[in-house]
């Protein structure tokens, strides 16, 4: 290995694509493509990126393996950035096991790492937190070690459990700050003022008021029944009745938890659960069967009873209902709650993550792009959406170096 490849090598550990581009951008050679992609990746030069290193892996090809694959991780935490997720999980998957059978244990790390942020990223929590407890996070580098405790500090956050995220988010800013990389310090940052700020509104007897994780947390652990429309499910203490995929239910649960200690007039809950303008007696024969669909459902933790003019929520031995709302409730919330990342996605991996079918998503993306809230990158399969007030989006990207195995 020559003097320049180390020296460029050196200088991405540190976060200095320039400095590295500087030694081995003249250089065609497949160690000088590695690192050009990688420099490339960091100052967001993505297609350039993917194409260099795709170069790099080829001429490496199945006599270095151990090169090829670290080619591979650099472009599936590409195609995390872009969030082609598919793309990214299939090239963790491929290169992984090279690595550990090869001995490249600080990569197979960093790539189990990237598993793990992936699988966040799609909110699959368990098998996140499962894949990043096979790490030895103390034994990576730096980077990728405060990369690694951001990805507990989201788990913990999506799992409301401000302790865990705290001590998570200092680990990770301990990191940060020893390994000396600006963006990597600015975006733990963002994370500790993501925690610190309210997560939710609070609805209670008529008054609202935003809380923040820790609050959060205090309520879920109170004896109070919890209408969380974030989720969409119903909850007291650790027992947990989902309704996220029955919107006509929870539209009558949260509108009967709105109305509490009160009832909820007939014509109200028709209103808001199915919207309609006029009502005659096919739509009260319909709200019948939907209530008792819906005491059903929440059995276990309350009942709905009627009343004169329309029907009461009654909580089983609980100190009352809450609900729990998004601070900025709006239509295809859920779109809007991703492309908040900062990250630019494709409508494929909106629909993976959201686990609903990709015209539902397109029907969305179009909802959002006419009211001007959304913007389009690139044309065709390549096109990737953004929020408009996002002046522009961090990359995020913690690549590990990659150095030849010669």
């Amino acid at each position: 290995m020559d003097a320049l490849i180390t020296a460029a090598g050196r200088a991405l550990t540190l976060g200095d694509p320039l400095g590295a581009l500087n030694r081995v951008s003249l250089r065609e050679d497949p160690p000088a493509l590695a690192l050009r992609g990688v420099a490339m990746a960091q100052l967001g030069e993505f297609v350039t990126a993917r194409s260099l290193l795709r170069r790099a892996g080829r001429v490496f090809g199945a006599r270095e393996p151990v090169a090829r694959a670290r080619c591979l991780i650099a472009a599936a935490e590409i195609a995390l950035v872009l969030r082609d997720l598919n793309e990214a999980m299939d090239a963790l998957d491929r290169a992984q096991p090279a690595l550990e059978h090869h001995g490249d244990r600080v990569n197979a790390a960093h790539a189990g790492y990237l598993q793990a942020r992936c699988l966040l990223v799609i909110g699959r929590l368990d098998e996140a937190e499962t894949r990043l407890s096979r790490l030895d996070i103390q034994a990576l580098p730096l980077a990728s070690r405060a990369g690694g405790l951001l990805v507990a500090a989201g788990i913990a956050m999506r799992r409301i459990k401000a302790k865990p995220a705290h001590t998570a988010l200092d680990r990770a800013a301990a990191a940060a700050r020893e390994a000396g990389i600006p963006a990597l310090v600015a975006e733990v940052e963002v994370a500790r003022r993501a925690l610190h700020a309210p997560g939710a509104i609070l609805s209670m007897q008529g008054e609202s008021r935003p809380l923040k994780l820790e609050a959060i947390e205090a309520l879920i652990a109170s004896n109070a029944l919890i209408v969380d429309a974030m989720r969409h499910r119903l909850r007291l203490g650790d027992q947990v009745i989902s309704l996220a995929g029955r919107p006509t239910l929870f539209a009558l649960l949260r509108a009967l938890a709105e109305a509490w200690p009160g009832d909820s007039a007939r014509e109200t809950l028709l209103r808001k659960a199915f919207g309609a303008r006029f009502v005659d007696e096919s739509h009260r024969a319909r709200l019948r069967v939907e209530i008792g669909r819906l005491r059903s459902e929440i059995g276990p933790l309350a009942a709905v009873v009627a009343t004169e003019r329309g029907f009461i929520l009654q909580p089983l031995g609980t100190e009352g209902v809450a609900i729990l709302a998004p601070l900025h409730e709006q239509e295809h919330a859920d779109v809007v709650a991703l492309l908040a990342d900062g990250e630019a996605w494709s409508s494929s991996a909106l629909a993976l993550a959201l686990d609903v079918s990709p015209r539902t998503v397109l029907r969305a993306i179009e909802t959002l792009a006419v009211a001007g809230k959304i913007d389009a990158i690139g044309h065709g399969r390549a096109r990737r959406w953004i929020l408009r007030q996002a002046p522009g989006f961090p990359t995020g990207l913690l690549l590990s170096t990659l150095l030849p195995a010669r």
